[in-house]
């Protein structure tokens, strides 16, 4: 059975959906689905975790958080990983892991908390100096690999490979522009360059 996917997230394109499973498009088209999944996006919530609100959530801003992962105050018996979004997730995340692994077993140090909390202070105040609502913190895309590449600097590896710099790089490109709506059209050989 031949699959064909949608784009759940451009649901502007959609113009209506069938009682019989036809997804109708605003450009004439139409496709007959047996799922349509449909992504609201996430919110972080933490009702388990008690942190006298030392760490709290406000807008889906997670914080503070150092680099994402320590809060300064509890650091490094707490950690988050996962939390930014928009970036190559699973490399990122085992990158997030190494370096809270080689903390806890003292192979690595913090700086001190002051330090820290001033450091996240200052992430805060840039973002909202740019226009970046609380909401998107940990919104990543716009700052490319930095971050990925500054955790594999502090666990001592090599940065993320650039061919999947490149594919990630692309996907983005390709899934917030008008193409993004028919996945199955996506010719991803095109993008890799064999001469990286």
């Amino acid at each position: 059975m031949k699959q064909e996917y949608i784009s759940g997230c451009f649901s502007d394109s959609i113009d209506y959906v069938h009682e019989t499973g036809r997804v109708a498009f605003k450009d004439g088209s139409s496709v007959l689905a047996d799922i349509i999944f449909h992504c609201t996006g996430s919110r972080y919530n933490f009702p388990f975790l008690k942190t006298n609100k030392i760490v709290t959530v406000e807008d889906n801003r997670v914080g503070p958080l150092y680099k994402h992962v320590f809060p300064p105050e509890l650091a490094p018996t707490l950690a988050f990983i996962g939390i930014p979004y928009v970036i190559t997730g699973f490399p990122m995340m085992e990158l997030q892991a190494k370096w809270i692994s080689l903390v806890l077993s003292d192979q690595l140090f913090l700086p001190s908390k002051e330090t820290m909390m001033a450091d996240t202070e200052h992430y805060y105040k840039s973002l909202e100096q740019q226009g970046i609502p609380l909401h998107r913190t940990h919104h990543l895309h716009r700052t490319k690999f930095d971050y990925p590449d500054w955790l594999a600097n502090q666990v001592g590896v090599a940065p993320i490979d650039e061919l999947i710099k490149k594919i990630f790089a692309q996907l983005f490109t390709i899934a917030f522009s008008s193409k993004a709506v028919r996945f199955r059209e996506w010719d991803v050989d095109s993008w890799i360059d064999t001469s990286i």
